[in-house]
Parts: structure tokens; C-alpha cells; sequence
């Protein structure tokens, strides 16, 4: 193992996992507020980052890119309140297993029309922030003799800073606003939060059109850094483990779990000396850093299902 990379690796995972973190925490507050486990969540993602794409390219709207942003929020909040509205309202009451199979569905759906407006082309996507001067940290970690410098690619940086900027600014929302604090009602108790007057449809709907935002915030952040093309949705991927990891009905959590898988992505991803001059060396890389987080939750449920800091729940009959 070149344990002199190290650092470079475990620091790198961890800021990628700001935009997994970002995407749990939406997937998270669509549970908290209507108990629907999104499985289309990758897909509004993709969507919404096509979208803003497509305002922008030249090929589409050349609009600039501030305003291709605000166009694709638009598009993603238009999106969420018809999916919450017309596939899962009326699924009110019904057993969970089939509004699990309505998610599922409409992933494929949405993930059809993409490729059928879109096409399955890689996109270059416009460039955010600089990515010509990267920064170079010096660890206290010695290698022969010298300290360890760490390069990190200022677009990396940045949207990790991003992304804890969109949660700090969640939280806020959640814990000082009457809103947040009707969202939260809603989530503790559904019937409670309407006996006292807050309208549990509208929480509805705003809680997907919070998320449809975060996830359009987060594709842009994955999509400055990797390009864009229909992979994008294996973010929400490693977000579902995330979710699970730190609890699913814990915002704190989702924000720990995505951050934590991030971690173990950059981890399994340091070279072995056993495969690094090995022509399989790309495929073992990516097989592994898809592999980990599910390797990674099933551990932790197996010592403590409910998450890191999820709930324990008891059902008395």
C-alpha cells in the first residue's frame, strides 16, 4: 500500500463526499416529511443538470449561466410538485411496498426521457470555478524525510464549500423560520401537526420542491468536477447507503453518512502496489468505490439498524 498517498486520498474522498452529503440530505427530507423513500431522486439530479446545460450550451437557450441556474431550479421545482402531486399523492394510505414500486418506475421514465430529449452524450459543463492553479497543503505526515503535500483542485474545494453552505443555510431555515418549524411538526406526526392547523399538503409539497432544488444544486457541483453525462445519477446511488448509514430520518445524519462515504470512496481508491501497474487498475479502482458504501452500511446495520443517528422505534401491539 502507498501509504505516503494517504492523505492526498482520504482528504479528496472527504470533499467528495460534500455533494453526497447534499443529496442525502434531500433524500432525507422528502422521507421526513411524506415517509417516501425517493428512488428517483438520481434522476431528478440528472435532470435538473441537464437542464442548466442546456440553458447555457449553445445547443440549447446561451443563456448566461446565472440565469441557465436559475432556469434549471425552476425546472426542478415544476418537476418535483407534478411528481408529489400527480404519482404519490394519490398514493396516500397505500401499502409502502407500492409507493416504492412508483418511485422505481418513475426513475426508469425519467431516466428514459432523458436519454430521448438529451441523448447519451458526454457534455463538457461549464466551468464554475478555477481549475488552473489547484491548492497545495502541507500535511505534518513525513515521507522520506519531506512533508506530505496534499493538491486539491480548487473545484473540489469549492463545492464542498458549497455544499455546506446549502446545508448550514437548511438548518437555519429548519430551526428560525415558521416554515421549518411546520416542516418539522409534519415530520414528527403527521395527524398531530394537522390538528393544530398546519396544512400537511402544502409541507408536501414544499419539502419535494426544497429537495428538487438541493438535488439540481448538487448535480451542478458533481458536474464541474466530472463532466456530464447519464453516470451522474451513481451520486444518488452512493447517497442511499449514506441516508441509511446515518439514519434515516436524521438530517445531521445524512450530512455524517454522506460525508463518511465520500471518506471511504478515497480510501479504497489509494493505489496497491499488488494492481497499481496492473492493466485492471482503472476497473478495480471503480469497482471498489462502488462497492464500499454497501460493504460499509451493511456493517453498521448489522451492529446498529436503525443508523448512526437514527431513532430507535417501538411498536407496541
Amino acid at each position: 500500500m502507498n501509504w505516503q498517498l494517504l492523505p492526498q486520498f482520504a482528504i479528496t474522498g472527504f470533499l467528495n463526499g460534500g455533494p453526497i452529503a447534499l443529496v442525502s440530505l434531500g433524500i432525507v427530507l422528502i422521507f421526513k416529511s411524506s415517509e417516501v423513500f425517493n428512488f428517483a431522486y438520481g434522476q431528478q439530479l440528472l435532470i435538473g443538470t441537464m437542464a442548466t446545460w442546456w440553458f447555457w450550451s449553445e445547443d440549447g437557450l446561451g443563456l448566461p449561466l446565472w440565469l441557465a441556474i436559475i432556469c434549471a431550479l425552476g425546472v426542478s421545482i415544476v418537476l418535483a410538485l407534478l411528481i408529489e402531486r400527480l404519482a404519490l399523492r394519490p398514493l396516500t394510505g397505500q401499502p409502502l411496498l407500492t409507493i416504492i414500486l412508483m418511485t422505481l418506475a418513475l426513475s426508469q421514465v425519467l431516466q428514459g426521457l432523458t436519454i430521448l430529449v438529451f441523448g447519451t452524450v458526454q457534455r463538457n459543463f461549464p466551468v464554475i470555478f478555477d481549475i488552473s492553479n489547484p491548492y497545495k497543503i502541507k500535511t505534518p505526515f513525513i515521507f522520506n524525510d519531506n512533508n506530505i503535500t496534499v493538491i486539491l483542485r480548487q473545484n473540489l474545494v469549492w463545492s464542498f464549500v458549497v455544499a455546506m453552505v446549502c446545508v448550514a443555510i437548511l438548518w437555519l431555515f429548519f430551526q428560525y423560520t415558521n416554515t421549518g418549524l411546520a416542516m418539522r411538526a409534519t415530520a414528527e406526526d403527521h395527524e398531530t401537526a394537522q390538528s393544530v392547523g398546519i396544512r400537511i399538503n402544502r409541507v408536501f409539497a414544499l419539502s419535494w420542491a426544497i429537495a428538487g432544488i438541493i438535488a439540481t444544486v448538487a448535480g451542478i457541483l458533481v458536474a464541474t468536477a466530472s463532466g456530464l453525462d447519464l453516470s451522474l445519477v451513481i451520486v444518488a446511488l452512493a447517497a442511499f447507503p449514506a441516508v441509511l448509514l446515518g439514519g434515516l430520518d436524521s438530517i445531521p445524519g445524512a450530512v455524517v453518512g454522506g460525508l463518511l462515504i465520500g471518506l471511504a470512496q478515497g480510501l479504497v481508491a489509494l493505489p496497491n502496489d499488488s494492481f497499481i501497474f496492473g492493466p485492471d487498475v482503472a476497473l478495480a479502482v471503480r469497482s471498489s468505490q462502488a462497492i464500499a458504501p454497501y460493504v460499509i452500511l451493511l456493517i453498521v446495520l448489522l451492529i446498529r439498524p436503525e443508523g448512526l443517528f437514527g431513532r430507535k422505534r417501538i411498536e407496541r401491539i
